[in-house]
């Protein structure tokens, strides 16, 4: 059985900043679960035994090489899509975190072709197709 297609999964995301008003991309590689080549934040599914905020702790070590701080829950979204003639459904919660711009790096190459960091006014295209959506509930917190 495959998460968000035979049941609905449950994921985490992380729009990383700095403090300073600049925010991490990961431009998705072709490793990615979907949209190689988009401009995304980071995040991941939710194992099993693990907290909301354990999830997120790891996945920004694993993809990012740092450790988070500052966690902050912005809310949470389902996402559903049809990707290739395939329904899924996840539900997502949002966060945002502040990281040391000095420790990161990319941790999952296969997954990640590069990482920026930007002014939300200036986030490149193009985006992953649920980004725009995001951006725009969560604008009066990203600043």
């Amino acid at each position: 059985m495959k998460r968000g297609i035979d049941f609905v999964g449950v994921a985490v995301s992380c729009f990383c900043h700095d403090g300073a008003g600049n925010y991490m991309l990961e431009k998705r590689g072709a490793g990615a679960r979907d949209e190689a080549g988009r401009w995304s934040p980071g995040g991941g599914s939710l194992e099993v035994g693990e907290t909301i905020i354990e999830a997120v702790q790891r996945e920004v070590r694993e993809e990012f090489c740092t450790t988070p701080t500052d966690i902050e829950l912005m809310g949470y979204r389902d996402v559903m899509r049809d990707i290739d003639s395939v329904k899924t459904h996840w539900v997502l919660f949002d966060f945002r975190a502040r990281v040391n711009r000095d420790e990161v790096a990319i941790g999952e190459p296969d997954m990640t072709d590069e990482i920026i960091w930007v002014k939300i006014k200036d986030i490149p295209e193009p985006m992953h197709s649920q980004f725009p959506a995001y951006l725009e509930k969560y604008k009066n917190m990203l600043v």
